[in-house]
């Protein structure tokens, strides 16, 4: 009996390995998918990183030129009519006394 129940066991356990052997192909087949589509979006992304960045540098260079005092005086001077005050156009206020609560 003893020898018939070890030769039951090794049996079921050749069984039982000959089975994982599938399973765990299976499973790593499963993770290597996993792991090509995560690689496949990490590139996806690091390319519209670089775009990002790119667009930004555009957006700040075209702030810089909007922004620049040549650029705000000539439109303050041709199409809005300004023109640079003269010493005799300003006029100073001076408040003197005290506050009133």
């Amino acid at each position: 009996m003893g020898r018939k129940l070890r030769n039951f066991f090794k049996t079921v356990l050749v069984i039982l390995i000959t089975a994982a052997i599938p399973g765990l192909l299976f499973m790593y087949a499963v993770q290597a998918k996993k792991n090509t589509d995560l690689l496949r979006e990490i590139k996806q992304l690091e390319v519209k990183e670089a775009k990002l960045i790119e667009e930004n540098k555009k957006l700040v260079s075209d702030i810089s030129v909007l922004t620049s005092a040549e650029r705000i005086e000539r439109i303050a001077e041709e199409e809005l009519g300004m023109h640079k005050a003269e010493s005799e156009d300003i006029v100073r206020v001076e408040m003197t006394g005290e506050k009133k609560k």
